[in-house]
C-alpha cells in the first residue's frame, strides 16, 4: 500500500465502489464511469436519481444548487444556495457544502465541510476536513509552460501523468480562510493550513 493510499485507507470503505487498492488520482478519473454504473443499482426507498445524481433521501439540498452529474450525494449531507457540483463528485456521508461553492471531480470525504466561495477541483479530501470561506485548491498550472503534476510525499515524488490534479487531503485537516493550495498540494492529516497562506510544494517550472 502506498503513502497515498495510507491517506484514504479508513474512507475508502465509504466510496460507492471498490476503491481501496487504487491511488486517489485514479479514483478521480475513474467517478464519472463509476458512478454511471452506479445508479441502476439504488435502492428507491433510499435514493432518488435525477439526471445523472444519486441523492440519497436524507440529504439536504437549498435552491439554486446546480448538479452536473454524475453526481454521488450521500446520506445526511448538506448542500446550500447556488452551490455548483460538476465533472463527477463524491460526497460522503454527513459532508457539508456551503452557499456558492464549486466542486469539480472530487471525493469529500464523511464529515467534511466547505465554508463558503471555496473551489475544489480534481481533488480527494478524506474525514473531518474543513476548509474556510474562500479556500482554493487548484488543479492545473495555468502559469507554468510544465504543466505535470508532481506528488512531494513522506519523502517521496511521484508523477501520476496528469496535468490536472489538486489537492489529496489526509483527515481532519484544516485549511484557513483565503488560503490557496497550488496543483498537486498533498497534506498528512491533522495538518493547517493558515489563512492567507499559499501552499506550493513542487517548485518545479
Amino acid at each position: 500500500m502506498s503513502e497515498f493510499q495510507r491517506l484514504f485507507q479508513a474512507m475508502a470503505a465509504d466510496l460507492p465502489w471498490p476503491a481501496a487498492e487504487c491511488e486517489p488520482w485514479q479514483w478521480l478519473q475513474q467517478l464519472p464511469r463509476r458512478l454511471s454504473q452506479c445508479l441502476d443499482r439504488l435502492p428507491a426507498d433510499e435514493w432518488r436519481v435525477e439526471g445523472e445524481a444519486a441523492i440519497h433521501r436524507s440529504a439536504q439540498l437549498d435552491p439554486g444548487v446546480v448538479l452536473k452529474g454524475p453526481a454521488w450525494i450521500g446520506p445526511n449531507c448538506r448542500i446550500a444556495a447556488h452551490a455548483y457540483l460538476r465533472g463527477g463528485v463524491v460526497l460522503c456521508r454527513g459532508a457539508a457544502v456551503g452557499p456558492g461553492c464549486e466542486i469539480k471531480t472530487s471525493i469529500i470525504g464523511p464529515g467534511s465541510r466547505l465554508a463558503h466561495f471555496n473551489f475544489v477541483g480534481d481533488s480527494v479530501l478524506g474525514r473531518d476536513v474543513n476548509l474556510e470561506a474562500g479556500a482554493i485548491l487548484a488543479n492545473h498550472w495555468n502559469e507554468r509552460t510544465d504543466k505535470a503534476i508532481r506528488l512531494h510525499f513522506a519523502g517521496r515524488t511521484v508523477e501520476p501523468g496528469l496535468e490536472k490534479l489538486g489537492a489529496l487531503l489526509g483527515d481532519h485537516v484544516r485549511v484557513g480562510a483565503n488560503a490557496v493550495l497550488s496543483p498537486g498540494t498533498v497534506l498528512a492529516p491533522r495538518a493547517v493550513v493558515a489563512r492567507l497562506a499559499l501552499v506550493e510544494q513542487d517548485g518545479a517550472g
